[in-house]
């Protein structure tokens, strides 16, 4: 299988982008959206495949129609995600909920073609009340989980995710009370971890769907981890496929059924299609034996996941008039968020350490491009706070063309609800 493609905007479409957009600005580029998305509709499956995006990991209107060509389905973490699915002209029968909060709107969605897993006994009951006599799926805790780090690892006694293993003969006494049939199971220990951990995972979860007899279709999570910055390792897709056929495969020898296969990958499908463009606010320092820090227009209101976990993203500066590179230093990258923690630029695994970078001093006003940002950042930044407006996506279509696909919120935007 080939390489997954990253995309790099170079120095021109970062100042096209700035010039036209202002900064920040997210900017996701199609081709490679598109052939990340043919490498996942690719993975090998004995018994069929049923690809799907999570939508949580980048839900802008543009990215999902691109899937949907692709012959993505979709995963929603919440109704709302799945709202935004069918609000952009895709049919509700190509999403999956998969939520913590059935909202009460999910009949309406389910009545659309939606389809639901399962997260606890209490979800079952409730879509038994309402939807007697179909089918459902689970989302099983194997017991064990396989994140790269405890805050996205979402599996084992520490995790709320999904039914305790213990707990599946009590999820099968509440399908049967109302005629469901469970004909999916659903798995998913985390992000970013070992992919041996993740494979002897999933053969547990292929054990416990033993004591599923319906179940037709086993939805093996995604997390695959991708690589944004150097010495990162990359989750090797044709490797979690071949281990994904060889647990199928000897499943279907024991038992004699073939199940289907789901997988849901969310940042292998979006992580590196995506960049931010910032510019630099300012630069200053904390004396000789302090640091030197850079200041960008873009932080934790747009990019949350160097505060929150440590996740290192790489980072380049360019000349905003074409001046020279600055001396290469030591340097911490912040943003312009009145919190400590403001910091793109963390030690590797750990928000609360500082890590600098080698990089040549920029000046105030070049631009910052940082690389990695597809997936989780739109998605999930600190979005609005010190009344920040969220900044617009653009999207690079395969011509080269720059597209607004969402625009700059305003602060009468950020206003306007308060009444």
């Amino acid at each position: 299988m080939p390489a997954p493609p990253v995309f790099r905007p170079d120095d021109d479409v970062a100042r096209d982008v700035a010039a036209r957009f202002g900064t920040p600005a997210y900017v996701y580029d199609e081709t490679t959206l598109a052939a990340l998305a043919k490498l996942v509709t690719g993975f090998a499956a004995p018994y069929g495949l049923v690809p799907r995006f999570a939508v949580k990991a980048n839900p802008s209107r543009a990215v999902l129609r691109i899937f949907d060509a692709a012959g993505l389905s979709f995963d929603a973490s919440t109704v709302w995600e799945a709202r935004r699915v069918v609000a952009a002209g895709i049919a509700a029968s190509k999403v999956q909920l998969t939520t913590q909060f059935l909202a009460d709107d999910f009949v309406d969605l389910v009545r659309l073609g939606a389809s639901v897993t399962a997260c606890s006994l209490s979800q079952i009951d409730r879509f038994g009340r309402e939807f007697p006599g179909t089918d459902i799926g689970v989302r099983i805790n194997p017991g064990h989980g396989s994140g790269g780090n405890n805050r996205t690892n979402v599996a084992g006694p520490n995790a709320s995710f999904g039914i305790w293993h213990e707990h599946l003969a009590a999820a099968r006494e509440t399908a049967a009370r109302h005629g469901l049939t469970i004909r999916w199971a659903h798995h998913h220990v985390g992000s970013g971890g070992d992919p041996a951990k993740w494979a002897a995972i999933a053969k547990t979860t292929l054990a416990l769907i033993d004591e599923l007899p319906d179940a037709e279709t086993v939805n093996l999570g995604g997390g695959f981890k991708v690589a944004r910055v150097e010495g990162e390792t990359q989750s090797d897709l044709a490797l979690a496929a071949r281990e994904a056929t060889l647990l199928l495969e000897a499943f279907a020898k024991r038992t004699g059924r073939k199940l289907r296969l789901e997988i849901e990958p969310g940042t292998f499908l979006t992580a590196n299609a995506g960049a931010i463009i910032a510019r630099v606010v300012d630069v200053v320092d904390t004396g000789r034996s302090g640091h030197v820090f850079v200041k960008l227009d873009a932080g934790m209101a747009e990019i949350l996941r160097p505060s929150l976990y440590g996740a290192q993203h790489p980072i380049r500066f360019v000349a905003a008039d074409g001046h020279a590179p600055g001396e290469t230093r030591p340097l911490l990258v912040v943003g312009p968020c009145c919190e400590s923690g403001d910091l793109l630029t963390p030690a590797p695994g750990n928000p609360e350490d500082l890590g600098e970078r080698a990089l040549p001093v920029p000046r105030i006003g070049d631009l910052a491009v940082v690389g990695g940002a597809g997936a989780y950042c739109a998605s999930m930044a600190a979005k609005n706070y010190n009344s920040i407006p969220a900044a617009p996506e653009i999207l690079r279509r395969a011509d080269g063309a720059l597209a607004l696909v969402r625009r700059r919120q305003t602060l009468d935007d950020v206003l306007r609800e308060e009444g």
